[in-house]
């Protein structure tokens, strides 16, 4: 094959292996702030899908209480995410106090109920 009919396709290989690399570095650059950032009274998930609140933080660990007077030791590695409290949710309820419609209520007669 010719090497002029090769060059589009490397190029086009190099470019997604270019964003590819940079998507990765982005990703990764977003967890390493993340525990930077975390701090005593936090609530977190682990990797694990358990969720606790920090009671203290190491250089390499953080004690999750897990369940009132049960700290468990974690690698901080295993911090997923940190949990958004409720309070920031306030966004879905209308100025009434009532939670947005989402267009699913249920009604109190069954033949209501059924998708057209």
């Amino acid at each position: 094959m010719d090497l002029v009919a090769l060059l589009p396709l490397l190029i086009i290989l190099g470019a997604f292996m270019f964003f590819a690399s940079r998507r990765q570095k982005k990703a990764m650059q977003k967890t390493i702030d993340l525990h930077n950032s975390l701090k005593v009274g936090d609530r977190v998930h682990t990797t694990s899908g358990l969720q606790g609140e920090i009671k203290a933080i190491t250089d390499d660990n953080v004690e999750l209480e897990i369940a009132p007077g049960v700290v468990t030791t974690w690698m901080k590695l295993a911090v997923r995410d940190r949990v958004v409290p409720e309070d920031e949710f306030d966004d879905d309820i209308d100025d009434a106090g009532e939670p947005e419609s989402t267009g699913t209520e249920i009604t109190d007669r069954p033949d209501q109920n059924r998708l057209n």
